[in-house]
């Protein structure tokens, strides 16, 4: 915004100080003149003979008086500069990192050093600032180039499979059309995927009461074919978990993670654990599932985009790496917790933790925070 050149503020304090200090000494220069004229001899005197002594003592008093005001008043404009230009230093840092971060400088920290004051506190607040943009600023960069990277993927592989196509005009079009069909799907995903995760970021989304207990049973209904097909047994069990949010991210949210839970698991006679709980103040959703064991350096990366844990990863339903980002996200989204631990026996639990809806006349929900399944008790 184009503003038009004023007084600086150090200018302003200078200006105030001398200011203040020159109507402080003509206030007391007032008083030792009214204090002298009561010790002026003038009983019994005629007016005549008060008047001189009066004219004497202003000839006497003026002039010195002009010598302490113009003393004090150079020294207040000296004394206010110095003073505001101390008392204003902390301010100039600040304003030096703010520009250097308007410049794109988000590594620049202020660091302010000395006790704790104003200046301090807004000091730290805009390192604070500056340390949580500098990280997001990082995770949205890492995030495009991984966006980028994967969307580049199918469509290298539709380039290569049109080109194999041209160069072999006799060549299968059933199995060309089969393969770009597969290619397609997993492009669409991604996409879909990628749009789900900036809706969840945005909380662009109208929020309404949810019941965790019934998304937790519909999903584990929508996906058992997958689960009976894998050779996967899942369990749903909790009480009833009423939440404010949008319903349909928190199905996506519990769809992705008993989705990930099938897929990631045992090759035969796995199991998926849905639980369900909560109190007053939050509720739970809990889903854990078998496996092979899982190291803590790779539970602490599932979350971020693209990380698939290759390990578990096996050839069908790999999913795209988002699965557990959007989760995160959508968790934060519902200012919500999440939280993920590998299991002793091998496999990964999650535990979601979203504030609990306001407390409802007639309602039968728990007052007190039911535990998770024994099975889990010790991980």
């Amino acid at each position: 915004m184009d503003r038009a050149r004023g007084l600086s503020v150090r200018l302003k304090l200078t200006l105030s100080y001398a200011g203040f200090l020159m109507l402080a000494a003509a206030l007391l220069l007032a008083a030792v003149w009214e204090y002298i004229l009561r010790y002026v001899p003038n009983r019994n005197r005629g007016l005549l003979y008060i008047a001189p002594n009066r004219y004497l003592l202003l000839h006497t008093f003026a002039p010195a008086a002009a010598g302490v005001l113009a003393f004090l008043l150079a020294f207040g404009l000296l004394g206010g500069w110095l003073l505001a230009g101390w008392m204003l230093d902390p301010l100039t840092h600040i304003t030096d990192a703010t520009r250097k971060a308007a410049n794109g400088s988000l590594s620049h920290r202020i660091r302010l050093r000395g006790r704790s004051d104003e200046f301090h506190e807004l000091a730290d607040a805009f390192d604070t600032m500056l340390a949580r943009l500098e990280a997001h600023v990082a995770e949205q960069q890492r995030f495009v180039a991984n966006a980028s990277h994967e969307l580049r993927t199918p469509l290298a592989i539709t380039q290569t499979l049109l080109d194999v196509a041209r160069s072999d005009p006799n060549g299968d079009a059933g199995d060309l059309v089969d393969r770009l069909h597969a290619v397609n799907v997993r492009a669409i995903g991604l996409t879909e995927a990628l749009l789900l995760l900036s809706r969840a970021e945005q909380r662009s989304f109208t929020r309404e009461h949810v019941d965790l207990s019934l998304i937790a049973e519909e999903v584990t209904e929508t996906l058992l074919p997958l689960a009976e097909k894998r050779g996967v047994t899942i369990t749903t069990s909790g009480n009833m978990s009423p939440t404010i949010g949008s319903h349909a991210l928190l199905l996506q949210l519990t769809t992705n993670l008993v989705h990930n839970a099938i897929v990631h698991n045992l090759a035969e006679h796995g199991t998926v654990n849905v639980w369900t709980g909560g109190d007053a103040k939050s509720v739970v959703l809990f889903v854990e599932n078998t496996g092979e064991e899982l190291t803590p350096q790779l539970v602490a990366t599932l979350l971020e985009p693209f990380r698939r844990g290759t390990e578990r990863v096996r050839t069908d339903h790999a999913g795209v790496g988002l699965g557990l980002a959007i989760v995160k996200s959508i968790t934060q989204a519902h200012d919500g917790t999440i939280a993920l631990a590998a299991r002793p026996t091998g496999g990964l639990s999650v535990t979601v933790t979203l504030p609990a809806a306001p407390e409802q006349t007639g309602g039968d929900r728990p007052t007190e925070l039911a535990h998770a399944p024994q099975e889990s008790a010790s991980r």
